[in-house]
């Protein structure tokens, strides 16, 4: 029953910006705690970042911090990501993921490449 859906990828070039969207269903979407995870080619998965349900604790890898913002409006059952100043390693497949780690959405594509 649970579905998250991402949406906002696309192609960049170093420095550049992209917000990704996670719509989210089948849930009470406010009381569980939100990820962000992804996935270069070639490599395993790398957690991201994690928002709490009230969206006003956020927790993110060092190698993002300061770059990405994780927000979520409850209010229309969606999480974001907004990403500044992208570098090449940057480029993965972003998803995004419910607390506990078994709902997972599609993902959606982000190359950040000169």
């Amino acid at each position: 029953e649970v579905q998250l859906v991402e949406s906002g990828g696309g192609s960049v070039q170093p420095g550049g910006s992209l917000r990704l969207s996670c719509g989210a269903s089948g849930f009470a979407f406010s009381n569980y705690p939100m990820n962000w995870v992804r996935q270069a080619p070639g490599k395993g998965l790398e957690w991201v970042a994690i928002i709490n349900g009230g969206g006003d604790i956020h927790t993110y890898r060092d190698s993002v911090k300061g770059r990405f913002t994780i927000s979520r409006d409850n209010a229309k059952n969606t999480m974001y990501l907004q990403m500044n100043t992208l570098k090449p390693e940057d480029t993965a497949v972003y998803y995004c993921v419910k607390s506990g780690f078994s709902d997972w959405g599609q993902g959606t594509q982000v190359t950040v490449s000169s």
